[in-house]
């Protein structure tokens, strides 16, 4: 009798656990892919998926409002791309603040926590501007609830740890984010973010550029910037041969004198900002006796003539705009050149917008994110460059922040990087990006969870915010 009621119970036993087995595998079956799952988002449409080994990539378009305060104003679509993982792994939250990539490409953070990363495009960025264009809803505002609209869509799909990130004005924009919904974010890692509190006091960046680097090559790139004004009507004349040829025009910055001068003006930022101390090689050592070609090529590879042809200065009006109105931009001196050399000096912001979009300065805006930060930051990391010029005017936590963090890569430029810290804060912040996205490690020195990818993980130049991109 014993016998037999064993083996019913061992029966019972066995067929209950193949029935729990068949459930199992029919509910996995019958789950929904992630294309299915973002695709039943209302307001998202799919534009195309790229492939790439270990992800699924995804370039879609979200339906978004043009004033998150009024949303029957009207909408807008705006891209944005998914790199997926795997859902039970945290997701990172990328903007560069400008144009969204449609490439397969991770950023550092992503890579540290071996995670998804949702990108997203910077409004009234093209194709992401509303038609027609009311700039008056381009402000650091109306983005964050860009960013806050995705989040809370995308949740449900990604309900691990988030983190939000990015380089430059996306560090800036992963910042203002965290003020205006400090409660959607596990963290923050920004990258190089500029901090301009107070836009007419610029004396920090007079005195970096006093001192970065060193003497010997301060001097020589002074020297080409000097050379390259020496020598403007010559120079001018293969800037107007190269204009024509291409079909530049100058109707927003006024003139090609003026443009050439913004351009030069630009050189010594531009190559402490793109450059490392080793490229002062790089740079004639006497200026005064090179040739005309060797002068164009050193401040070109550095700004870019084309920059601020009409051509160049249209996919940045955006940035432009919200420099004239909230952000704020450096005017910087130059006491290595003569004042009869210099006709227009460095030029507003104001002046990079075409002028039938309005602009009307409101400085409290920097003041009240930075207040915010001092006194507010959880679980925030800014990571600046030595040699970065933006790092001059950068943002600082306060007592009574908590769990966050200001470091400086040494020797690195606008690319630095948490890789590129010197050990003591390199481990620290690995360990606190691990902890912030749940997925803490036990190593005694913490290291990215996911193999460096030489296609996936390269960055492209962090040209988004030079003072002229």
């Amino acid at each position: 009798m014993v016998r037999k009621t064993l083996r019913w119970l061992l029966a019972i036993a066995l067929l209950t656990g193949a029935l729990g087995t068949a459930t199992a595998r029919a509910a996995t079956a019958a789950e929904p892919d992630i294309e299915e799952r973002l695709l039943s988002i209302p307001g998202m449409s799919l534009i195309e998926e790229k492939p790439y080994p270990g992800y699924r990539f995804f370039v879609l378009s979200y339906t978004q409002p043009v004033d998150h305060r009024n949303p029957s104003a009207g909408t807008f679509q705006q891209r944005l791309t998914v790199l997926h993982r795997d859902v039970s792994r945290p997701t990172v939250f990328y903007t560069s603040g400008y144009e969204v990539s449609t490439r397969p490409s991770r950023r550092e953070p992503t890579q540290i926590v071996d995670g998804n990363q949702i990108s997203m495009e910077y409004r009234f960025f093209t194709p992401s501007r509303p038609e027609p264009a009311d700039w008056t809803k381009l402000d650091i505002w109306q983005a964050a609830s860009d960013q806050h609209r995705i989040f809370k869509a995308l949740e449900p799909v990604y309900d691990r740890k988030w983190l939000s990130t990015g380089v430059s004005k996306g560090g800036m924009t992963a910042t203002y984010y965290e003020r205006f919904y400090p409660r959607d974010m596990d963290g923050v890692v920004a990258y190089v973010a500029p901090n301009d509190v107070v836009d007419n006091e610029d004396s920090a960046y007079d005195r970096f550029f006093a001192r970065v680097g060193t003497k010997e090559c301060r001097d020589r790139v002074n020297a080409v910037q000097r050379e390259a004004l020496v020598r403007r009507e010559p120079m001018k004349e293969r800037f107007a041969a190269h204009a024509a040829e291409q079909g530049y025009t100058f109707r927003t910055i006024g003139s090609l004198d003026k443009a050439y001068e913004a351009v030069v003006l630009d050189y010594v930022w531009g190559f402490w900002q793109y450059s490392m101390l080793k490229d002062c090689e790089t740079v004639p050592a006497d200026a005064a006796h090179a040739t005309d070609q060797a002068i164009w090529d050193a401040v070109d590879a550095s700004g870019g003539f084309d920059f601020y042809t009409d051509q160049g200065l249209e996919p940045y009006t955006p940035y432009y705009y919200q420099a004239a109105t909230q952000l704020g931009a450096p005017m910087i001196g130059f006491p290595h050149i003569e004042r009869k050399l210099i006709r227009y000096g460095y030029l507003p912001p104001r002046d990079f917008v075409p002028r039938e979009i309005p602009t009307k300065f409101q400085p409290r805006a920097m003041r009240d994110v930075d207040t915010w930060v001092r006194h507010n930051a959880r679980q925030m990391l800014f990571v600046y460059g030595q040699n970065d010029p933006w790092g001059a005017e950068r943002f600082r936590v306060g007592k009574g922040a908590r769990d966050s963090y200001v470091f400086a890569a040494p020797g690195a430029n606008h690319g630095a990087l948490v890789a590129g810290l010197v050990e003591r804060e390199r481990t620290l912040a690995t360990a606190r990006i691990l902890d912030w996205a749940g997925v803490a490690s036990t190593a005694a020195e913490p290291k990215p969870l996911a193999k460096f990818d030489a296609k996936l993980d390269v960055r492209e130049p962090e040209r988004e915010l030079a003072l002229r991109p």
